[in-house]
């Protein structure tokens, strides 16, 4: 039985293949045996809860007469027209108005008069797209026509949905649904009746008052206070002041909890800053519009994300794909970052959300110099300590394999081998809450804490990034220390893996040889040849210029992988380089990239 009902089809989420080809011991769905990461005692506390808790809510949101509680004044006008500036494609939109909707990399009819929401979606992910009216902003884009299918899908969408559901009305999906619904109400009240209007007005105060009760919990309380007052701008009269107000006194604090002083977002995730930042845009002109002035905390979040922004975004103009944070596209950060008329900055040397960044003329390397965030904050984080991107002038080359929620079947790819970083044996530092637990917390990444040292020196035409951590100690006792050097002169990399006992742990674990693998996960079409030495690899990216990446790892091999794009799975490579580590002493594997050309290319 299909526990979701109409919301999706549960044969749509058919277990893909048990292991990522070419990453061994990497289940794709079942995470791999982690060191000693098992349920943290202090977490049953919490599970408890929010069985209760979930519960209670579910019982009392059920209620039958419980929508009357979410009426407010009935409001006959829209006062703010609130921009979001997240590019939108116009050729989504005309897929909705000739009733086909294309989400999360599937695919539904529904022409009018019918409509999506009483059959089943392909899969879960296009249900929460479907849900969130992530098709709306492309869809208004589309003129009147657009404008008038607007009005009556959403009309269909509040009869379908009046009384309160866990997954339709969930916090993230009524987030995301209200903002939407608010940027696009101005634009469908031109176009609707009188009547129709006031039904839109009242679909969507309900949605902004549901958005202040709980459940919820500090993860994307900014976000869902944010969509809050944007509906509270947009509805005029009483009613919207009201929300207005509620939303803006909350904000403050939910900000100061979710933006670090250095801007990154709490998650680590620069994907959620992201898109946090352009929430926070949205409603600041929305908040012009009504020529209110804006709270001082939203400036300074607004402030302090943008900077964050700046490092963390690549040469090729996107993001660090690290901690869940996917690449987003150029154009959406170019939006993001066109308010910022401050003068540009180097982002060399910086850190932010424990993102360290260094570079050379045609080299950018960013690491990830900290321990992933834990507790509600970690649904999406990832257990790849000491991971790394490398962009070779505009191509990125080494990166990961792309994982963020919108992959939520693909757990496995949170763990070591879904980037570019070593493993050691068979086990993980973290692993992600599964089973009935993930299903009341999420799929919180679960384990020990991470300690880790970070060192970095500057020198004439150099420079030195050393990171070092203990994700290995408990079941090994070895520690892992990840050297860099960048020649900014000559835009070569050199780096070191070097994998030591840990001080007084030579008596406690005993001496076995542990197997490592140092992956690089390249980006979906980089080219890749291993040269006749067998110790070097041609790179090529999509400019067609030539890297060479160079080990005296015993064993390197070119494999296949995969890469999360949008939800969906492609094809890429990875380069592996595998060995044997004693418990007992000291263990290298050096490597280095430089460009090809040189005059010292193998043959």
């Amino acid at each position: 039985m299909n526990p979701f009902g109409r919301f999706f089809r549960t044969e749509a989420d058919t277990p893909p293949p048990g292991e990522i080809p070419g990453l061994r011991g990497a289940p794709m769905r079942t995470p791999v045996r982690t060191a000693g990461a098992t349920t943290a005692p202090g977490l049953w506390p919490a599970v408890i809860g929010r069985m209760l808790s979930r519960q209670l809510w579910i019982e009392l949101y059920g209620l039958p007469g419980y929508s009357l509680t979410l009426k407010g004044p009935p409001v006959e006008a829209f006062a703010a027209a609130p921009r979001d500036f997240r590019p939108a494609d116009p050729a989504s939109g005309k897929a909705v108005v000739d009733g086909r909707f294309i989400l999360a990399g599937s695919s539904l009819e529904a022409a009018a008069p019918e409509d999506p929401w009483n059959r089943p979606s392909p899969s879960r992910a296009f249900a929460t797209e479907l849900h969130a009216f992530a098709w709306l902003p492309s869809l208004i884009l589309q003129g009147e026509r657009g404008a008038r299918e607007a009005v009556r899908l959403t009309l269909a969408w509040g009869t379908a949905f009046a009384r309160w559901s866990p997954f339709a009305w969930g916090p993230d999906i009524l987030a995301r649904r209200t903002l939407n619904l608010a940027c696009a109400a101005r634009r469908m009240g031109q176009v609707a009746t009188e009547a129709e209007r006031l039904r839109l007005a009242d679909i969507l105060g309900r949605q902004g008052r549901q958005l202040l009760r709980p459940p919820g919990g500090i993860a994307g309380s900014a976000e869902r206070l944010a969509a809050a007052a944007v509906a509270g701008c947009v509805l005029a009269g009483p009613s919207g002041g009201s929300l207005r107000r509620a939303a803006l006194r909350r904000l403050p604090a939910a900000l100061e909890r979710t933006v670090g002083k250095d801007g990154g977002h709490a998650s680590r995730s620069p994907e959620a800053g992201l898109e946090l930042l352009l929430d926070l845009l949205t409603l600041d002109d929305a908040l012009s519009q009504l020529s209110e002035p804006r709270p001082d905390a939203v400036r300074v979040a607004i402030q302090r994300l943008t900077a964050a922004l700046c490092l963390l975004t690549l040469p090729d103009g996107r993001l660090v794909t690290l901690q869940g944070g996917g690449p987003s596209t150029a154009a959406r950060i170019a939006a993001a970052r066109a308010h910022d008329e401050s003068p540009a900055t180097d982002p060399h040397g910086r850190m932010v959300a424990g993102i360290a960044r260094i570079r050379s003329p045609l080299l950018t390397i960013a690491a990830d110099v900290s321990g992933p965030a834990r507790g509600a904050w970690s649904v999406t984080a990832c257990a790849q300590p000491m991971a790394l991107e490398i962009v070779c002038g505009k191509d990125r080359l080494v990166t990961g394999c792309g994982w963020t929620p919108r992959a939520g079947d693909r757990q496995g790819l949170r763990l070591p081998p879904g980037h570019s970083t070593l493993t050691l044996g068979e086990g993980s530092p973290g692993e992600p809450l599964g089973g009935w637990k993930a299903e009341l917390m999420g799929h919180r990444l679960i384990g020990r804490p991470l300690h880790v040292d970070v060192q970095q020196r500057d020198g004439e035409g150099a420079v030195w990034l050393e990171v070092e951590h203990d994700g290995w100690v408990h079941e090994y006792g070895l520690l892992h220390q990840r050297r860099l050097y960048l020649d900014q002169r000559l835009d070569e990399l050199r780096a070191e893996e070097r994998l030591h006992p840990a001080p007084g742990q030579r008596d406690v674990v005993r001496a076995i040889a542990a197997p490592y693998a140092v992956r690089f996960q390249l980006e979906p079409g980089v080219q890749a040849s291993l040269a006749r030495d067998r110790r070097s690899i041609l790179l090529r990216g999509h400019s067609g210029r030539g890297w060479w990446f160079r080990t005296d790892g015993p064993d390197v091999a070119i494999e296949p992988s995969v890469h999360i794009d949008e939800g969906l799975t492609r094809r890429s490579l990875q380069i592996v380089v595998r060995g044997s580590a004693r418990t007992d002493s000291e263990t290298k594997i050096r490597w280095k990239l430089s460009p090809a050309g040189a005059g010292t290319d193998p043959t």
